[in-house]
């Protein structure tokens, strides 16, 4: 779901400081067909052939090389670049487990370096982009806003915690959305009590989302099947303060017509 050029953006000043520390190194040599990530090497030539890999998009083949870097020399200065680059290039290459894996390792070993804020913005994407649809299970989704929500909490004014801002709306949207299906399908099966619970949590802890106003719209349908009228006008009342001009309050304000007229001025 995340956009990957938002992400390049986003990433291209570590990677650059990566390319960066490898320019003065030495040149790898060429002779060799494999680029095993099980040969012990020194630690510049090992550093460069990631990065080779890096940029030629073998980015399953650069994180190996890239812990390799970690295993073999651990107290190297590069060891610490190397494991968030590793995130990065298993991030790109769609194994997010291990992206994720990395750069947590990279925050326990480095909590207050320069690039944690980076490592948990790392994290955030990594989950941001297993959302599935609103028909499945949601735990990702929940994990997905944890960790946006950590990036806006620990790094407010970066540019992190601004991209972090937009995806953590489109996560509560989503949230919304698959409350909002469960609710219509108790809704669908006289389960009204039970879809109501549904529609409120769209309410109370989703307002902001594009499903609010439908949810109001449903509670003021479960009310008047439940034959409660006057709860009925009281949630049309509130659509019709806060989203006047939606179709859902000119439903809403029909529905209370035809069956609840006494109890319509809403």
């Amino acid at each position: 779901m995340v956009n990957r050029s938002t992400l390049k953006l986003v990433t291209s000043a570590c990677a650059i400081s990566a390319l960066l520390l490898t320019s003065g190194c030495g040149t790898l040599l060429h002779g060799h067909k494999k680029d095993t990530a099980y040969i012990a090497r020194d630690v510049d030539s090992l550093y460069i052939a990631a990065n080779d890999r890096m940029n030629k998009r073998e980015y399953k083949q650069a994180a190996a090389l890239f812990d390799e870097v970690e295993r073999q020399h651990p107290y190297s200065p590069w060891a610490r670049r190397a494991q968030l680059m590793s995130a990065f290039c298993y991030y790109v290459g769609r194994d997010y487990t291990k992206g994720v894996q990395s750069a947590q390792r990279f925050l326990s070993i480095h909590p207050g370096n320069k690039d944690a804020a980076y490592a948990y913005y790392l994290i955030a994407v990594s989950y941001y982009e297993q959302i599935s649809d609103v028909t499945r299970d949601q735990k990702i989704t929940l994990e997905a806003k944890q960790a946006l929500t950590d990036v806006i909490r620990r790094y407010p004014g970066t540019r992190y915690a601004g991209d972090a801002r937009l995806k953590l709306d489109l996560v509560n949207d989503h949230l919304a959305g698959k409350e909002m299906t469960i609710g219509r399908m108790y809704e669908r099966s006289g389960k009204w009590l039970a879809a109501q619970l549904r529609f409120r949590n769209v309410i109370d802890n989703y307002q902001g989302t594009s499903h609010a106003p439908e949810a109001l719209y449903r509670m003021v349908e479960t009310n008047l099947s439940l034959g409660i009228p006057e709860e009925a006008k009281k949630e049309a009342a509130v659509l019709g303060a806060s989203y006047p001009q939606t179709d859902w309050y000119k439903r809403a304000y029909a529905l209370m017509e035809k069956h609840a007229p006494n109890a319509s001025a809403v």
